[in-house]
């Protein structure tokens, strides 16, 4: 039986801690769906099939593992998505307290409405005070964020020290 894993995000856009946390996940389970969602709560930089083609592309840039897949999932409950994939995991990564809190009540949640299980992963602490919305902001006021994203999305949004 396999182990399905979804790490899901608005990836708006995708970061290396991102990019970081869905690595190791790859090697923790046989199938990794990396899962764009819409956050109702934020006003999003880019749409959601040009964030989904940024991460496929900053995946085979990166050459990762071939066990992710990424999508996106726009209608009905997250744990809605699990079950029509057969995964039972939720993985998420979590830079500080203000994450485990904001992370823990969904946690529960998830598990009442379809014994999905969330799994918390640490980033690499290279990558641990980056966000999707630091980065937005760095590069709206001209900011290199290259040192904080993947090549393809430092181009995209200006990165002065793109290779």
């Amino acid at each position: 039986m396999s182990r399905i894993a979804v790490v899901p995000g608005s990836f708006d856009p995708i970061t290396l801690g991102h990019l970081d946390v869905i690595e190791r996940s790859a090697g923790i389970f046989d199938e990794v769906h990396v899962v764009v969602v819409h956050n109702p709560a934020k006003t999003a930089l880019l749409p959601i099939a040009e964030r989904v083609s940024l991460i496929e592309r900053a995946l085979v840039d990166g050459a990762y593992p071939r066990n992710i897949q990424v999508t996106s999932w726009s209608m009905g409950l997250l744990v809605d998505y699990c079950t029509d994939v057969g995964a039972s995991v939720l993985v998420k990564g979590i830079r500080s307290q203000v994450d485990v809190a904001y992370e823990t009540p969904m946690a529960i949640v998830n598990r009442n409405l379809a014994k999905v299980e969330t799994v918390f992963l640490l980033p690499d602490p290279a990558h641990a005070h980056v966000s999707s919305s630091l980065v937005r902001q760095v590069a709206s006021l001209g900011g290199d964020v290259s040192p904080y994203v993947p090549r393809v999305v430092a181009e995209l949004l200006g990165g002065e020290n793109v290779a």
